[in-house]
């Protein structure tokens, strides 16, 4: 008979154990998910960062061959803060680039700008909540809606440390 009572109290887990092993489970949450949700808005901005440099040596490449830099899509576009999508850059292709990039990481519009010199140009990505900034904070940023900034070879402004 003793036998029999202890093979029916280990057939199952207690209520206690249960909401023990449900609020371990909710406290590991509560600390991982800020940290994932951290990391993929990082992983954002270092695919757009990569994506603008491709771009930009592609943009470099075509002027060391031609001696300016080339327009987005037909030359009549104006040359400030030109939106890119998929008809932009036909100059570049395949020579310098096989598929310029149009979007940054948060699947927003890359913008392009080019002197009326064909001296110097451009490539902006506007961040996490996609609008512009007035004018560039020049160094770096720590907020994920911040402008990201590629100039004549170099970030002006880019993201670096905690980011929120």
């Amino acid at each position: 008979m003793n036998f029999n009572r202890l093979r029916k109290r280990a057939a199952g887990f207690t209520l206690i154990e249960l909401l023990i092993v449900i609020a371990i489970i909710g406290i590991l949450a509560a600390i991982a998910i800020p940290n994932l949700l951290n990391a993929l808005q990082r992983g954002k901005q270092k695919r757009t960062m990569s994506d603008i440099r491709n771009l930009a040596i592609a943009i470099e490449s075509y002027n060391v061959d031609n001696n300016q830099y080339p327009t987005a899509a037909c030359p009549t576009f104006p040359a400030a803060s030109l939106t890119l999508n998929s008809g932009s850059f036909t100059l570049l292709k395949p020579t310098y680039i096989a598929q310029p990039p149009f979007q940054d990481g948060w699947q927003k519009p890359l913008l392009y700008g080019v002197s009326g010199t064909g001296q110097a140009y451009t490539v902006e990505s506007t961040g996490r909540n996609g609008a512009a900034e007035g004018s560039p904070t020049c160094g770096t940023t720590t907020d994920f809606n911040a402008d990201i900034i590629y100039s004549n070879g170099t970030f002006i402004q880019y993201p670096d440390g905690p980011q929120h």
